[in-house]
């Protein structure tokens, strides 16, 4: 008990040196999750201990980056749980297509390939034109690597799959081009989406959406961060806007802002302004 509690102060002073010297702010995601990468990264460079790695983040330079992309997750796949999209395209669409215009945030997009999907799906569903995707993220690196429209080709095989079962309606080689190496997204799709860095912590809404997307993101949070994420998705949502949540999320809200559409996929839609 007495080891567990020392770990647990030297995990609050490394994640308290991240926030004061990046402004990146770890201290309510959940604990295991951050111990795990922590252990990961102490194993990696044989270091003795939690300490030990708190003072390379604050006197070795260049360290904390890696500590940081560490704690940043960054698993995703196109058409993620196809069944979701199915749903979405569904679901969802029909009512969007009264919409002048339509605006969707990815929020944790991760490397993009999500927010290429939606890209995909509105462009079948004819409202490619009408749509502009903001895909953000809290890690530069992988923003830039989204921003670029470029998959490694051994993948494209699953995201085919994936495209089908969610059911797209062309063939999926229409939308890239490829090498021996990797595969290019067609300029159009990139053309509507708009990358950014936000951290969903500590940075407020930017805009008004009519849908926002946030998967598999909030797993990661404590209940106070949930809270306060589905606080800033409500402000940043237009009345009528939609919200996806991942398979393995719940939503923890006390108030009846958002009516479910499907609970199966989490898509849930917001009906009032009650806080």
């Amino acid at each position: 008990m007495k080891e567990l509690k020392k770990e647990e102060l030297e995990i609050e002073l490394l994640l308290k040196a991240i926030y004061s010297l990046s402004g990146y702010d770890f201290r309510q995601y959940m604990r295991s999750s951050i111990a795990r990468r922590i252990q990961a990264r102490l194993s990696r460079d044989r270091l003795p201990s939690i300490t030990s790695l708190t003072e390379k983040v604050i006197h070795e330079e260049g360290y904390l980056q890696k500590v940081l992309s560490d704690f940043s997750i960054n698993v995703t796949e196109m058409f993620r749980d196809p069944s979701f999209f199915k749903a979405f395209r569904n679901e969802v669409v029909p009512m969007l297509r009264e919409l002048p215009e339509i605006r969707i945030w990815h929020a944790g997009c991760s490397t993009g390939e999500e927010a290429y999907s939606m890209s995909i799906l509105m462009e079948e569903e004819g409202l490619g034109e009408r749509t502009k995707i903001y895909a953000t993220d809290i890690n530069e690196k992988v923003l830039k690597k989204a921003e670029s429209g470029i998959i490694p080709l051994q993948k494209m095989q699953l995201y085919t799959k994936n495209y089908i079962m969610a059911g797209g309606k062309k063939s999926f080689s229409e939308y890239y081009t490829t090498d021996c190496e990797a595969a290019y997204l067609n300029a159009s799709l990139l053309d509507r989406m708009v990358f950014a860095q936000h951290n969903l912590v500590t940075d407020g809404s930017f805009n008004e959406f009519h849908v926002i997307m946030c998967r598999n993101v909030m797993i990661y949070f404590n209940t106070d961060l949930q809270s306060h994420v589905f606080n800033l998705f409500n402000e940043s949502l237009s009345m009528g806007g939609f919200l996806g949540l991942g398979s393995k999320e719940a939503l923890r809200m006390e108030y009846p802002v958002f009516k479910e559409i499907n609970l199966q996929e989490k898509i849930f839609r917001k009906v009032s302004h009650v806080k």
